[in-house]
């Protein structure tokens, strides 16, 4: 038993450390993209190109920008349509994962594709809908061009939390360091980062290295085959988890060909991070709040019992 174990050690470390430089690079990169890019260029989120522009952003690899965007819709900066679009093109960790792994780069694209197009078409349909509705969203626009404003992701979400006197400030990645030093900004918090991504890619390594083990590989794969339909109702789930781990058991499980790209783009779709979270403290709107789930949920099923459909994706 514990020989087993140890070699299912040793087969998931194998499978972990390979990635950790590109997982730190994305990371870098990342950090310097949320610290440099100004944004007074797009201020304008409630207006026509919100959902576009919210797709968009919502593909960085990031909860944090999810988080931004309950922010911003809490304060009505945001249409519910640019809200959803952001939602369902986040992904947290899952194109740092795939683009780290070698053969899963191949399917960045693919998925890219994938979650700005749902991105786009729900946030303009859920918009249209509202109007014909007759739910008119009047949205303020973010004083970006004002001498002092946060230009910034990183100073924008300071700017947010200062506001709220008794929540902590961070800034999209959860973290608390407005003023911190350029190696910790650049260096220290992309490493920790890192690392704690690879224990739950680790993990999950471990754990389906030992199911295919024990049930044998071909079993293994001739059930998720079996049963892809029943995949994307579990992913979808799975993906409303508001945690970085849960785009980690997708990925990875993806990867590993135990289940279809569909039942992954389904898992995505609804991994809105913890931009959920941040709606759901306010208890005001709980209605609001469990609609809002309800149809992420419904549209990411249904995105990936169509994919499935499809003999290219399957």
């Amino acid at each position: 038993m514990w020989e087993h174990i140890l070699e299912f050690l040793l087969h998931a470390l194998k499978d972990t450390w390979p990635l950790l430089p590109w997982i730190l690079l994305i990371y870098v990169l990342i950090e310097l993209l949320e610290s440099k890019t100004d944004l007074r260029k797009i201020n304008r989120f409630g207006e026509s190109l919100g959902p576009l522009v919210g797709s968009a952003t919502g593909l960085i690899p990031q909860c944090g920008f999810s988080v931004m965007a309950a922010k911003l819709f809490e304060q009505k900066y945001i249409t519910i349509g640019t809200l959803l679009a952001i939602f369902m093109a986040t992904s947290d960790e899952a194109f740092i994962i795939m683009l780290s792994s070698g053969e899963g780069a191949k399917w960045v694209l693919p998925m890219l594709a994938v979650k700005i197009l749902v991105g786009v078409v729900v946030g303009y349909a859920t918009d249209g809908i509202m109007r014909l509705v007759g739910r008119r969203q009047v949205c303020a626009v973010m004083p970006l061009e004002t001498d002092g404003a946060p230009t910034t992701v990183h100073e924008i979400f300071i700017r947010r939390y200062e506001e709220e006197k008794d929540v902590e400030v961070n800034c999209s990645c959860g973290r608390s360091h407005g003023g911190d030093s350029a190696w910790k900004n650049y260096l220290l918090y992309p490493i920790i980062h890192t690392l704690k991504v690879a224990v739950f890619i680790f993990l999950v390594n471990f754990a389906l290295t030992a199911i295919i083990h024990s049930v044998g590989e071909s079993v293994f794969e001739a059930f998720m085959h079996r049963n892809r339909f029943l995949q994307p109702f579990i992913t979808c789930a799975i993906g409303l988890i508001p945690n970085c781990a849960s785009s980690v058991v997708i990925t990875e499980t993806f990867l590993s060909q135990g289940i279809t790209f569909g039942s992954c783009a389904a898992g995505l779709c609804a991994n809105a991070g913890m931009g959920f979270v941040v709606l759901l403290k306010n208890v005001r709107k709980w209605k609001r709040n469990l609609t809002l789930i309800g149809v992420c949920y419904c549209i990411s099923l249904a995105i990936g019992l169509l994919l499935n459909i499809l003999p290219i994706m399957a």
